[in-house]
């Protein structure tokens, strides 16, 4: 388990088990103790909890850990988020074929408008889950935890800045900035082989934190990078 999402997903597909009558789960320690009326069956636990989040449940003294996550880091599971950065993309260039602007620098800023926006909303669906989620491996939001509960809204307001083509050369500066320093946490939680959930879609979809999260960040900051280089050489 990676969050108190996750917490919440196993206590509440324990105790949807008939017989259990409470399940207190430890995000620490990885672990679920059960309480139950009659024979409550621990096949139909383990299923639970499989089908909710693809977790794995194993008695007491078992040699595997008691709650631990599948590793899924298929191309099925990153599906989601490669469906929703495509239709951003088919957006982007269907508002250049509707304007004839075939303009790199409008297209850039039309994308980068709609990663923000539609990003943010998927996190606001669950804004305490991301805020867990994203308290795992940012490095501003664990020197700074308020810092996780604002960063929705400061992507919504980058994603009306980029649409509105308003202030472009602060809003590029401040994207380039956050892109870096959240590549940065992604990395290390990568180098640190931590199997965690990504919180770029919030908690609404169980993403793995994989490398295409941090392809994700430096394509972004390369973008803000090249929009102000234009800027300047304009």
């Amino acid at each position: 388990m990676t969050c108190q999402n996750c917490v919440r997903r196993v206590t509440e597909s324990l105790e949807s088990v008939p017989g259990v009558t409470d399940a207190q789960v430890s995000l620490k320690e990885g672990t679920a103790t059960v309480e139950t009326k009659g024979d409550a069956d621990f096949e139909a636990m383990r299923e639970a909890v499989r089908e909710r989040g693809g977790y794995t449940l194993a008695n007491e003294g078992d040699a595997e850990p008691a709650l631990e996550q599948e590793d899924d880091q298929s191309g099925d599971s990153l599906y989601p988020l490669l469906l929703i950065v495509g239709y951003i993309i088919g957006t982007t260039v269907l508002v250049a074929l509707a304007t004839d602007n075939w303009s790199l620098m409008t297209m850039m800023r039309h994308f980068m408008a709609g990663f923000f926006i539609v990003f943010s909303f998927f996190k606001l669906l669950d804004l305490p889950g991301f805020v867990n989620a994203y308290f795992s491996y940012d490095l501003i939001a664990r020197a700074a935890p308020r810092w996780g509960w604002a960063y929705p809204f400061v992507e919504l307001a980058l994603g009306v800045l980029y649409l509105l083509n308003a202030f472009p050369i602060a809003t590029n500066i401040v994207t380039l900035a956050l892109m870096l320093i959240g590549s940065v946490g992604v990395l290390k939680a990568l180098m640190e082989k931590r199997r965690i959930q990504c919180a770029c879609l919030g908690t609404a979809l169980n993403l793995p934190m994989t490398k295409v999260t941090l392809i994700e960040d430096l394509t972004m900051a390369a973008m803000a990078a090249g929009m102000l280089v234009m800027y300047a050489a304009g």
